[in-house]
């Protein structure tokens, strides 16, 4: 497989629609009591149309669309995110990506994660190490 990867290659995108119910879930495993993430009607009282999609939650989307692409037996070598606007509850979001670079056996993609109506809510990097073996 490696053999066949360049630079600009996409990745197959992950769409994702986070709910107010995954919302609420998603606060309670990661500890997070701030209600912007799990009631829309406090989230409103800052200014916003619906519950937040957590910065975590973010990072997670883009992390699952190349770990999704990659083959099983990948490691991953490094990732990071940055968020760069809000998503509310119920807002379809979008994970798209491209290899950046390959070099031996590390991969590395580049990925951003934009709303329905395209305004970008985070990118993102990851270098995956992918294991020798027959071309696929």
């Amino acid at each position: 497989m490696i053999d066949k990867l360049a630079a600009g290659q996409p990745i197959q995108e992950l769409r994702a629609e986070p709910t107010a119910i995954s919302l609420f879930r998603f606060s309670a495993v990661t500890w997070n009591p701030h209600r912007i993430h799990y009631d829309a009607a406090y989230a409103a009282t800052e200014g916003y149309s619906g519950a937040l999609v957590q910065s975590h939650l973010h990072g997670a989307f883009i992390l699952e669309c190349v770990l999704r692409w990659a083959p099983p037996e990948s490691r991953l070598s490094s990732f990071s995110w940055q968020n760069r606007g809000p998503a509310i509850a119920g807002t379809t979001l979008t994970v798209r990506g491209s290899i950046e670079s390959v070099e031996g056996r590390l991969v590395t993609c580049v990925l951003e994660e934009a709303n329905e109506d395209g305004a970008l809510c985070a990118t993102g990097r990851a270098t995956l190490e992918l294991k020798e073996g027959p071309t696929s």
